[in-house]
């Protein structure tokens, strides 16, 4: 396994590290107030300063630096791994700055690899420009979604037209009125086997039928800078059968394909977002007194530095080497590991948060400092994408049977 920065990137890290301490991180301040300022509370992606740091990664050739490819910057998931972690570490700034947020990262990558010629006309490259946003509509209120397999939004076809009926909620970017476009999972034929009765459809924003409803919050967070999380109605609302994504059928496999790429992209920027903590955390050690002597000298915080340093590194290893093998061996023989990051990232993150919150007392479940609002979104990455637990069942199966084949 090489894990070694090319000159490529090693030169791409180097503009991005200017870049957010020259640009972005001082704009941090500028950017929320701007998002008080807005008539829209939700419109993020309309913030003069925003649209200023877009232009600036243009410039400096970070611009869509997820999507390998020519439509991308070209880089493989490992080159991208260090730039997605140095992004985590303005979670809410850095990644739209870059065109690198979800869930407009994912529907690009579902869209580039399975979307026709005209739909990527109509919406890939809008959405490459940074005209538009989007949203994947799959999770639903009524039933357990960590099973995809139980959603019941209906998609029947008739005549040249689909008929989507059901209630989506956790669909992201949805109350961002620049949200143009949809993915929308439904049932096109219940009777089939159980894998093969999804399929995914484009469902603009402005289709008759289609309410969205309101947005919902993370313990108490609007997740605003993210375009929201919105509830979605559909009553019966037409779209052409040429909005199919793929083929009849094959919805439930394109979701399992977004969501690859997608969980190490979240696990790459949590690594940032940990990174920051731990800085956070060193720092109001060293300047805080109690008992007469600093926090820094209390040896529980001295372990707690410790063991977040440690496990941050294992994770990172880890993260590089999942990276590595979608590189070398695509994402399918990667499952694995792809598997493992998901499991491990939140819980190691989460536990550093939690040790940083505790070293910054009151201050640290307050807003005057960013570990509360880290910690809610940290924690919603252990129910996002697939919980904790659905991950740790697959992959405990994959295990046995990798040493029942080793018994035989």
């Amino acid at each position: 396994m090489e894990f070694a920065i090319d000159a490529r990137t090693r030169d791409l890290r180097e503009v991005l590290e200017g870049f957010l301490r020259d640009e972005i991180h001082p704009a941090e301040a500028v950017f929320g107030d701007q998002m008080r300022e807005l008539d829209n509370p939700w419109a993020w992606s309309r913030t003069p300063i925003l649209k200023q740091l877009q232009d600036q990664a243009r410039s400096l050739g970070l611009w869509n630096a997820f999507l390998p490819g020519e439509r991308g910057a070209g880089l493989t998931n490992l080159q991208y791994a260090t730039l997605a972690e140095l992004t985590g570490r303005s979670i809410h700034l850095a990644p739209p700055a870059l065109n690198c947020a979800a869930p407009d990262t994912g529907n690009m990558e579902v869209l580039n690899d399975f979307g026709t010629p005209e739909q990527q006309e109509q919406w890939l490259e809008p959405l490459l420009n940074g005209d538009i946003r989007s949203g994947f509509a799959m999770t639903e209120p009524a039933v357990a979604s960590s099973d995809a397999t139980n959603i019941q939004t209906s998609i029947v076809r008739d005549g040249d037209h689909y008929v989507i009926n059901g209630v989506k909620w956790w669909t992201t970017g949805a109350m961002n009125p620049d949200c143009a476009i949809f993915i929308v999972m439904g049932k096109t034929d219940p009777d089939a086997d159980r894998h093969r009765q999804q399929s995914q459809v484009l469902v603009p924003r402005d289709t008759p039928g289609l309410t969205i409803e309101r947005g919902t919050t993370v313990f108490g967070y609007k997740d605003a800078s993210h375009g929201g999380h919105g509830v979605l109605r559909f009553e019966d609302v037409r779209v052409p059968v040429t909005n199919l994504i793929g083929e009849e059928g094959g919805g439930f496999a394109i979701a399992q394909a977004r969501l690859g790429p997608g969980r190490i992209h979240h696990c790459m920027r949590s690594i940032g977002v940990a990174e920051v903590a731990i800085e956070l955390m060193c720092d109001r050690a060293s300047q805080r007194v109690a008992f007469g002597r600093p926090l820094a000298d209390q040896g529980v915080v001295r372990e707690w530095i410790a063991q977040s340093r440690v496990r941050l590194e294992q994770l990172r290893l880890l993260v590089l080497k999942t990276a590595w093998l979608m590189d070398t061996v695509g994402n399918k023989g990667a499952h694995t590991e792809i598997q493992a990051i998901k499991i491990a990232t939140p819980r190691t993150v989460e536990w550093i948060l939690d040790k940083a919150i505790q070293v910054h007392g009151g201050g640290g479940v307050s807003d005057d400092f960013p570990l509360a609002e880290a910690f809610a979104g940290i924690r919603t990455l252990r129910l996002a994408d697939g919980p904790d637990e659905v991950h740790e069942a697959s992959l405990a199966k994959a295990e046995m049977r990798r040493q029942a084949a080793r018994r035989d």
